[in-house]
């Protein structure tokens, strides 16, 4: 990596040329807008907040930057559409390779991040301010390294850990394994949780905090099947109290439809998250026929994952019942309140007023330009505030509490102890909060009884929100979700379902992402993952 962390010479190059900089834009290149030397640059208090708040930028959204909520197009739940926006979709039919976009923008992001926070970790000490918030910065600084270090792991595997700003003549950088990746992340992540504060004002709710890194590391654990470690990092949050499952001051309104608009915006759920990460919802998820733009849409397997009011799944029901909710998965509406928070659905009335028809409506009609590719649309983060002017300032959310409680019960299932009564505690938690019925012990008798009910419960509860990537490589069932043909919604008049596309997957390459052509021409020392 003759520079990725710290940009290789010909990035600086051709960033240089390319960006129209803004203060953190040239914070690349210059330590300050209108200076050039350090000395200029690392005086005051401000200038600090204004050297970390170009670490911070590197977050990702849910529909803007890195395009969290994309993933789920990699995955079994959703069909990417919209090449502009990245081309997800190239992945699902095994055509990606090391000119493969979305792993070149990723890749360099995410290093241009942590050369922003090394740099920052150099010269903070340089600057006149108060030495608590100093020392605090810094390991804000150290958790949004990490974090960005994370993410190329989860990604790539194998990455260089970075953590000085090397300069273009720097002995070029090797891939440390995975274990050390994963040791390196682990120990920075514990010593920042230790040293940040639980919580901030409101105003500043969106900086790292203890929280924040202990719910990466229950990630982070899960990847690495250190239950353990989930156990401990998942107790830390929990123990806290800082943080809760949302719940409506409103009667009447379901808590978690919500938690994805304006009105629960303000919630003691999220952890972690992106200032105005959802604002592009509105021409990303929408459907046409209401003014948005739809170019990520729900497959079959998502809609039929949820289950009936009553606890049954739709493989316990009789094969002509089956297509029932098949033609219409709201039948009866007798299905987890979460679909329909979660995902719009052929027949249904927006604001009523329109009636969404993939089948027979022109203007929304499935396979067209900016329309559903499946049938179905996606409903979360979509508030109808944001109509008018087809963009909003929603915030998105990257870790919340909801998902900290089921990264512990499945560490305690794939850790033989699928009868520890916290298993079905915070699952029953998680589905009352929706209205949800309870699960009841006496169904779940099992180890995989058990397994399978927290897995459903994941995709009905974090559907869309980047996770189900990540969960179909750990339970190492991707070979046989992403192979083969993706449907989406049933005709209603015919009774046919709609055949999207055919995937391809293989296993002993697609784990991984190729590292980016321009990397491994740049640098002698990169190796490049097995398939590429």
């Amino acid at each position: 990596m003759k520079y990725k962390q710290n940009m290789n010479h010909n990035w600086l190059i051709l960033l240089i040329a390319m960006l129209s900089f803004t203060s953190c834009e040239k914070f690349l290149v210059h330590d300050s807008p209108t200076g050039v030397t350090d000395d200029d640059w690392w005086n005051t208090e401000a200038d600090a907040y204004a050297a970390i708040s170009s670490v911070y930028a590197g977050i990702p959204g849910g529909t803007s930057g890195r395009n969290v909520m994309y993933l789920s197009g990699m995955s079994d739940e959703a069909v990417h559409r919209g090449d502009f926006k990245g081309d997800y979709d190239a992945f699902t039919r095994g055509l990606q390779n090391s000119r493969w976009g979305v792993a070149l923008n990723i890749w360099r992001d995410d290093y241009i991040d942590i050369r922003r926070a090394n740099r920052f970790l150099e010269n903070i000490d340089k600057a006149f301010m108060d030495s608590n918030l100093k020392e605090r910065m810094k390991y804000e600084a150290r958790a949004l390294r990490a974090y960005y270090h994370m993410e190329m792991m989860l990604f790539f595997g194998d990455i260089p850990i970075v953590t000085k700003s090397a300069k273009p003549t720097d002995e070029r950088l090797k891939r440390d394994d995975k274990e050390s990746v994963y040791q390196f992340l682990v120990a920075e992540l514990k010593e920042c949780a230790a040293n940040l504060p639980e919580k901030y004002d409101n105003s500043e709710r969106w900086r790292m905090t203890s929280g924040v890194c202990w719910s990466l590391l229950t990630r982070l654990g899960l990847y690495h099947k250190d239950y353990e470690m989930v156990k401990i990092a998942a107790t830390k949050i929990i123990d806290s109290k800082v943080y809760e499952l949302h719940k409506s001051n409103t009667s009447g309104v379901n808590s978690y439809v919500e938690l994805f608009t304006y009105a629960g915006e303000l919630n003691k759920e999220s952890i972690f998250f992106k200032e105005n990460g959802a604002s592009n919802a509105w021409t990303t998820f929408a459907p046409y026929g209401i003014g948005g733009e739809t170019y990520l849409s729900p497959t079959n397997t998502v809609v039929n994952n949820y289950e009936l009011l009553d606890g049954r799944t739709l493989d316990d029901l009789s094969e002509s019942l089956q297509k029932e909710y098949h033609k219409n998965p709201l039948y009866n509406k007798n299905r987890d309140p979460r679909l329909a928070a979660s995902i719009f659905v052929p027949g249904e009335v927006f604001q009523g007023k329109y009636i969404l028809d993939p089948f027979n409506n022109k203007t929304d009609r499935i396979g067209e330009s900016k329309s559903t590719a499946t049938g179905y649309w996606i409903k979360k983060y979509i508030d109808p505030k944001d109509q008018q002017q087809k963009r909003g300032s929603l915030d998105f959310m990257i870790i919340r509490y909801a998902e900290v409680l089921l990264n512990y019960v499945e560490a305690l299932v794939e850790n033989n102890e699928w009868e520890h009564p916290d298993v079905m505690k915070y699952v029953n938690e998680i589905r009352s909060r929706a209205s949800m019925s309870t699960a009841l012990p006496v169904h779940y008798t099992t180890e995989e009884a058990s397994r399978q009910l927290v897995r459903r419960e994941r995709q009905s509860e974090l559907a869309f929100e980047g996770t189900r990537y990540f969960d179909i490589r750990r339970w190492n069932i991707a070979e046989d979700v992403m192979n083969g043909d993706v449907y989406g919604a049933t005709n209603p008049t015919t009774g046919e379902i709609y055949r999207v596309q055919t995937r391809s997957y293989n296993p002993n390459r697609d784990q991984v992402w190729p590292i980016p052509e321009t990397e491994m021409i740049g640098n002698e020392n990169m190796v490049q993952n097995p398939g590429y």
